[in-house]
């Protein structure tokens, strides 16, 4: 036969547990907001991992100032990409066989200057004679092919794009990209050339 005395003693139990539980469950929920660093984001939203990932994409150097006759098409040369900072601008003869209109030599820098890009850009009159640079400069690298795809803007294709490892060296890579009536080319160390042609704006 049950023990009444039995049945008021697991129900004290009972109670007992589920006030303990929910106390701790309170507990864990005050900490949440009330401890530092623990489930709370800053106030612009973001939480500490991707602040440090801004301030790693952001030069630690200074931009160098373009020459007084800038043109349009080097003005649009940023100042910065990823964590890049322009360091030189000039013009170039690289591919004058090809009759550009304009042609620079734009470099960038982490202030390492074994790790800098070096881009190329040129424009012509027309997009028929960029695609014709395109194809000559795409097709001259023998590397292994790390992307490749369409340019678009705004939806529409503008042109195409190759990125290659250098054939002589593996570490370093170049991307070439045509995007309407210019043509650019970076090359440098392979995985800052991945990040930044992705970033560049042209």
């Amino acid at each position: 036969m049950p023990n009444p005395n039995n049945n008021s003693t697991s129900s004290r139990r009972r109670l007992v547990v589920v006030v303990i539980a929910a106390v701790v469950v309170l507990l864990a929920l005050a900490s949440a907001f009330i401890w530092p660093g623990w489930a709370m984001k800053n106030q612009d939203g973001s939480n500490q991992a991707s602040q440090t990932q801004s301030a790693a994409a952001t030069p630690t150097i200074k931009a160098s100032a373009l020459p007084t006759d800038a043109t349009d098409l080097l003005k649009a040369a940023p100042d910065s990409v990823t964590n890049y900072a322009r360091t030189g601008a000039e013009a170039a003869q690289d591919w004058a066989s090809a009759n550009p209109v304009e042609e620079y030599k734009v470099t960038y820098s982490t202030g390492d200057t074994a790790k800098d890009l070096t881009v190329l850009v040129g424009q012509w009159s027309d997009a028929n004679a960029a695609k014709t640079q395109y194809d000559a400069v795409a097709g001259a690298l023998t590397g292994d092919t790390l992307a490749q795809g369409n340019v678009k803007v705004s939806g529409a294709n503008t042109g195409t794009y190759v990125v290659k490892t250098d054939a002589s060296d593996k570490k370093q890579a170049v991307a070439v990209w045509q995007n309407d009536t210019a043509v650019f080319q970076v090359t440098g160390p392979k995985d800052a050339v991945l990040s930044f042609y992705q970033q560049f704006p042209l």
